[in-house]
């Protein structure tokens, strides 16, 4: 018997002793050719999105807000039935070690326990089961993606070039400098005093090295700082990308040359400069790859709608939402 021909089966009511009116607390809100998609089921996977609305949108516009989201992801849910089913045909699957094992290499980079995980779900107002259920769905459609969609995209060279001519300010490298860096850190509340006596502390660091003991030596001794116990070496770091203070003097500084003694919100700097390179545009062969992958992303994204649009035409869909 197939599913949607007996939606009254669906429908769960309690009916009380008393003989109080049914009431009905779950029905079918889509039909997906022979698969439904119920309103537990839309409110379940809602249930985040509600949550985020409620805290940032003012409770004048809230319920149409909420209105229009849970169209949007009913179509969403509506499209991932289209996939699993697409994906059934063609015999692919994503095995519930192969979802776990990708959990355990995001918890791993992310240096957290599967219960702290757990519970930063549940904050955002969904749970582990509702997340692996999203993340199978994701990898499903990738799947799905690369059979049916990135093997017959083909890149030309043309494409290629064109992408790089119109998009050259994307490949500029910023200016950078290399640096190694001897830092002592002022702590939060340190009072005038003690600051005081940190400075005086890094003048006299500084004036060791003046009289010729090794930078990297005294780094590893006596810096506070990122990349201690490797000489503090902090390696290129570009414009932009440290203290204000710290950066004005790096890129003044020739190659070779210690820098005084510098303040910063951070605490009191040395710095040593190693190395510098410019701002230039990166070869074409340098950043190809790049582009390639970026080309094929966009047609992706393209043909995949264009799939998905044509797939649910010759499908039988019917939505019984609101």
């Amino acid at each position: 018997m197939k599913k949607w021909m007996v939606p009254i089966i669906l429908t769960v009511t309690l009916i009380y002793p008393t003989c109080s009116p049914a009431v009905v607390v779950d029905r079918i809100v889509a039909i997906v050719n022979e698969d439904i998609i119920t309103l537990s089921e839309l409110k379940e996977a809602f249930a985040p999105y509600r949550a985020h609305i409620e805290r940032t949108t003012p409770e004048a516009e809230r319920g149409r807000a909420i209105e229009e989201a849970m169209k949007f992801l009913l179509n969403r849910l509506i499209n991932n039935k289209l996939i699993e089913q697409q994906a059934k045909k063609k015999g692919i699957v994503v095995r519930d070690d192969e979802v776990m094992g990708y959990i355990s290499r995001l918890l791993e980079k992310k240096k957290v326990t599967l219960a702290d995980f757990t519970k930063s779900l549940e904050e955002a107002g969904t749970n582990l089961e509702r997340y692996k259920e999203e993340l199978r769905e994701d990898m499903l459609r990738n799947r799905l993606i690369r059979r049916e969609i990135q093997t017959k995209i083909v890149i030309s060279e043309e494409e290629i070039g064109e992408y790089y001519k119109k998009h050259r300010e994307d490949y500029e490298g910023k200016e950078a400098v290399h640096l190694k860096q001897i830092l002592l850190p002022i702590l939060p509340g340190m009072s005038e005093e003690k600051i005081e006596v940190l400075r005086k502390t890094a003048e006299g660091i500084r004036e060791r090295i003046e009289k010729g003991e090794p930078f990297e030596a005294l780094a590893e001794q006596l810096s506070q700082g990122l990349a201690a116990q490797a000489g503090g070496d902090l390696g290129f770091i570009e414009r932009g990308s440290m203290h204000a203070e710290v950066e004005e003097v790096a890129f003044k500084l020739p190659v070779g040359q210690v820098s005084p003694v510098i303040k910063s919100p951070a605490g009191f700097h040395i710095i040593l400069v190693v190395g510098k390179k410019g701002a230039g545009v990166k070869p074409l062969s340098e950043v190809r790859w790049e582009i390639i992958q970026k080309l094929e992303e966009a047609k992706m994204v393209e043909r995949f709608d264009q799939w998905i649009e044509s797939y649910r035409k010759m499908s039988l869909i019917e939505i019984r939402f609101p």
